[in-house]
């Protein structure tokens, strides 16, 4: 009996029961109501095998080093919270490679935490105090330094080590990796991911040449050349806006008659508008963005794609514009080291970049010049190109309604009803209303300097806004008052695309299932610019009626959106689940095991061609910065 009672007053016990805590939190907050046994038995293994080492290894300051490894175990949950709250997905190693961008970007996180979430360090501060207690603790290090006590440990981790690999063995091949984490628990993935290779499918053979109609191909489309708008706006200025966080169901939205956006509800109403249009981006958001819809290739099954590609020389809008005589020029006011965007550009074969050092910081908006100067001194550059005759392909970013939408006073424009006030939903109207209000000044500029006319403006959003994973029930409830239905994944993921070309386009709404990697063919039939034997993975929104889009993030691996569905694996194929769209039939086909091989191959074969691709010299891209 004194023997039990001295163990339940170790270190050991002590901060097992400390632990559960953060296992009970963290699983909670990934999973929601769950077996309450279920935590206990994925956690506490890892727990023991880590306290274990602890116990066995330390003859000194066993408390100190209790604290390094509760530190580091409860980082872990904590950067797994944080990173589902806004993403949907698990952290990984390869999430630290960005931690970085962070001091970018530090508003974001904290509007993502709650404070409760920070219970995940209370044991951290119990042992400070211990540890600072003198003789308290040198006593209580002491009575469990007895040659029996550390006999047991060696015990404990071997069994611990058994029962994480009994958790771990058999969901290895889970393609969900939510579900993969609930059943093998949060620190057993985090270990599991730094050796899984499973991701790296093979399914093309290595002499086998990828070419668009091999693509084609396997998402089952023609690929015959165009014939709607093939070079409708052939020799026009090309104008890309991306819109940050900008998502479709604000089109048209009114909060008691008030439009929320009637710039781009009026420029919607005189263009080609695409509603069924879905993002495509990873953990880079805004700079993945950029990649995808300038290559028409997915990013990278693990990094941000300007981090992971930047060294290729890679096929691209801009170096398509460029042969045909035009200047390509990139426009974002903030600092072009933000997510290595330096070199993404040169990658990508930009003539010039045009960031914070262009736009100096007047009318701060987060971490750069605000939207209105932003399209006031690009409209005015663009205007500079037009008098020396020069035609260009432009790509414009926006940035002011950026997570997480507190925007500077001076800048709101309109007050919602007081149900809405306090809410994160409100802020996000409230700055994309701004937004849209600074989308007017531009267009006005554009006009202004005999722009519009011979210029194709292509808008879109870049990524979502409001993540489903960190909604409120009050953003939930005010949510569904807008949309009519309970929000979910295909209103989170859908984003705008507008096309208005003078004269060429007119009121229209396309109904095509679409994704950003088929921006580029769209923008090439246009233009007229042949994609002849130029790899891409979409295809042109204008001459499509089927399409077949993969996910790799804010979903789990494996999923993919056809023109009626969401489908989101679990283990595999068999045991998903799938979530029709709103606007589909309730007759529609349900997705096919066929079009999930065929998603998980798109993904694969984008891989393998943009890593075959020749690495790219220094000098092998002009990229300057315009000051």
């Amino acid at each position: 009996m004194p023997r039990v009672r001295t163990a339940w007053k170790s270190p050991f016990v002590f901060f097992t029961v400390l632990m559960l805590l953060k296992i009970y939190l963290a699983s909670f907050v990934l999973f929601g109501f769950q077996d309450a046994w279920m935590p206990l038995v994925t956690g506490i293994p890892p727990v023991w095998a880590a306290f274990g080492l602890v116990e066995w290894l330390s003859s000194r300051r066993k408390l100190l080093n209790y604290w390094w490894v509760s530190l580091l175990l409860t980082s872990v949950y904590f950067a797994a919270i944080m990173y589902y709250k806004y993403y949907g997905v698990i952290v990984t190693y390869h999430a630290l490679q960005m931690a970085n961008q962070l001091t970018q970007v530090k508003g974001s996180v904290t509007s993502l935490m709650h404070p409760y979430y920070l219970l995940v360090y209370a044991d951290l501060v119990v042992m400070i105090v211990l540890y600072l207690a003198g003789s308290r603790r040198r006593s209580w290090e002491m009575a469990h330094r007895t040659e029996r006590w550390r006999r047991g440990p060696a015990g404990v981790l071997l069994l611990s080590l058994l029962a994480c690999f009994a958790l771990i063995w058999p969901n290895r091949y889970s393609m969900n990796e939510l579900k993969q984490t609930q059943q093998m628990g949060i620190l057993n993935y985090e270990v599991f991911a730094l050796f899984d290779t499973r991701k790296n499918w093979n399914f093309l053979d290595g002499n086998e040449e990828l070419t668009p109609e091999a693509v084609m191909a396997f998402k089952g489309e023609e690929t015959a050349r165009p014939e709607q708008y093939w070079e409708a706006a052939k020799g026009r200025n090309v104008i890309v806006l991306q819109l940050e966080s900008f998502q479709n169901f604000l089109l048209g939205l009114k909060i008691d008659g008030q439009e929320i956006t009637p710039v781009m509800n009026k420029l919607m109403g005189e263009s080609f508008y695409f509603p069924h249009v879905y993002q495509q981006v990873g953990q880079g958001n805004t700079s993945d963005a950029e990649f995808v819809v300038n290559t028409s290739f997915f990013i990278p099954p693990l990094d941000a794609a300007a981090l992971e590609y930047a060294d290729r020389e890679l096929p691209s809008l801009p170096r398509l514009f460029r042969e045909k005589g035009y200047q390509a020029l990139t426009f974002h006011t903030n600092d072009v080291i933000f997510w290595n965007r330096g070199e993404l550009y040169q990658a990508l074969g930009f003539d010039r970049y045009y960031d914070k050092a262009f736009f100096g910081e007047e009318d701060t908006v987060h971490f750069g010049a605000s939207d209105e100067v932003l399209y006031r001194k690009t409209a005015e550059e663009l205007g500079r190109l037009k008098a020396e005759g020069k035609p260009f392909y432009a790509q414009v970013i926006s940035m002011s309604a950026h997570h997480p939408f507190n925007l500077p006073e001076e800048k709101k424009r309109i007050t919602l009803p007081e149900r809405y006030h306090g809410s994160f939903v409100e802020e996000y109207l409230v700055s994309q209303n701004y937004a849209d209000y600074a989308i007017g000044t531009f267009i006005e500029e554009l006009k202004k300097q005999g722009l519009w006319d011979n210029s194709v403006l292509f808008v879109y959003g870049d990524h979502l806004g409001l993540p489903l994973y960190s909604m409120t029930k009050t953003d939930k409830a005010l949510l569904k008052e807008m949309t009519g239905r309970e929000y979910g994944y295909s209103d989170m993921m859908n984003i705008p695309l507008i096309i208005q070309a003078p004269g060429v386009t007119g009121p229209k709404q396309w109904p095509q299932l679409g994704g950003q990697v088929d921006f580029m063919p769209t923008i090439a039939n246009l233009s007229g610019i042949s994609l002849e034997g130029h790899p891409y993975f979409g295809q042109d929104l204008l001459n499509s009626t089927s399409n077949l889009l993969p996910q790799r993030y804010y979903l789990p691996s494996g999923s993919f959106f056809t023109g009626t569905a969401i489908f989101i694996p679990g283990k595999g194929f068999e045991d998903g689940t799938t979530f029709p769209l709103p606007y589909a039939d309730e007759q529609s086909d349900p997705p096919t095991q066929e079009e999930y091989r065929k998603a998980l191959e798109l993904l694969e074969l984008s891989d393998q061609y943009v890593n075959g691709l020749p690495l790219r010299s220094p000098s092998g891209s002009s990229a300057n910065q315009q000051d």
